[in-house]
């Protein structure tokens, strides 16, 4: 019986149980509204996405350490993935996991607020990193003057406004704008996304953190490779006039385009569910959504660290240069397709 299956099977579980609110005080709000089972079968599924993903993002680290090349700016932002990545998978998954095979979330308050606070950090570090690496691909494909212009100084200028930005929004909840709160199913915790139902204020923070740390990262993101689409397409016949270094060196750049296309398409489909939960649950009839449905896009989102180190290895499988290579050089060379930048990028 699958995840989905064991979530859905009993009618009657939907009749009886609560629906999507952060503010019920019906019973106590850390216990789980979900069945034994379906805690158990969301708590084994965590267990190995987060076993997964600390491996694919730890090898990914791994091989940066052992690098002997400087990382160019593009393998930089690769690394910060993997550090997003990893930090939602070892500093956060495993409260869940034992929140869900406890049937309950069992670490009180402080922990929970502490959790929401990691879950939102990293998730918002992990979506801006993709924002400016599909302005790095903007830039590189749309506008080249301004994409040789990019240097590795400009990445760590880059990665600072990333953190910064991520602490800012993730950290407003804790000191009074906005809080923390319990999932609806209670084995877990998040944004309180309820408080746009309750006052003023919350409903400008909600509105704000929808539109800072999803909307308009969003946007940049698909306008990006909207461009950069239509760019390829009408400079087809442009292309075939280069000269062979050129022509090499633009295609690398369209290859690596679509890798990123790739990360930023599977982040977004596993946290638009999530969102869009959320939103009903902010300004919706939170009723609307049963809980039991409401845990699947919590375990889609929590999934989405799982996919970078995935893409990557499939993606360099399928280049023939490092299937030449020994198997050193290919363990130094398989986690940076997306990273991997012409020489004029220095």
């Amino acid at each position: 019986m699958t995840i989905m299956e064991t979530l859905t099977h009993n009618d009657s579980f939907f009749e009886s149980r609560d629906h999507v609110s952060h503010s019920s005080n019906d019973g106590d709000i850390f216990t789980s509204k979900l069945p034994w089972e379906a805690d158990i079968a969301a708590g084994i599924y965590l267990l190995v996405i987060g076993v997964l993903s600390s491996l694919g993002n730890g090898y990914v680290l791994y091989t940066a350490i052992t690098r002997k090349k400087k990382l160019r700016p593009a393998e930089i932002m690769t690394i910060n993935l993997a550090v997003c990545d990893l930090g939602i998978s070892v500093a956060g998954k495993p409260f869940c996991v034992v929140s869900f095979l406890s049937h309950g979330w069992i670490f009180g308050w402080t922990i929970c607020k502490a959790y929401g606070w990691v879950g939102f950090f990293f998730g918002c570090g992990s979506l801006i990193t993709l924002t400016v690496v599909s302005l790095d691909r903007y830039l590189k494909i749309c506008h080249l003057r301004y994409g040789t212009w990019l240097k590795r100084r400009h990445a760590f200028i880059s990665l600072l406004f990333i953190w910064s930005y991520a602490s800012l929004w993730a950290t407003l909840p804790l000191v009074g704008v906005g809080d923390y709160a319990p999932e609806p199913f209670g084995a877990s915790c998040t944004l309180n996304w309820a408080l746009a139902q309750q006052s003023l204020n919350g409903k400008i923070f909600v509105i704000a953190i929808l539109f800072f740390c999803l909307l308009l990262p969003t946007a940049v993101i698909v306008f990006s490779y909207a461009k950069i689409i239509g760019k390829v397409k009408s400079s087809a016949k442009e292309i075939a006039h280069f000269d062979t270094r050129n022509q090499k060196n633009h295609t690398l750049e369209i290859k690596l385009t679509k890798v990123a296309m790739l990360i930023c398409s599977g982040f977004l489909i596993a946290w638009i569910p999530y969102a869009v939960v959320s939103v009903i649950s902010a300004f919706g009839n939170p009723d609307t959504v049963p809980i039991p449905a409401s845990v699947i896009p919590t375990l889609l989102a929590k999934s989405s660290a799982m996919y970078n180190p995935i893409i990557y290895q499939v993606i360099d499988y399928k280049r023939p240069c490092c299937r030449k290579d020994n198997s050193l050089q290919k363990s130094n060379s398989r986690i940076y397709s997306i990273g991997k930048s012409i020489a004029s990028d220095e």
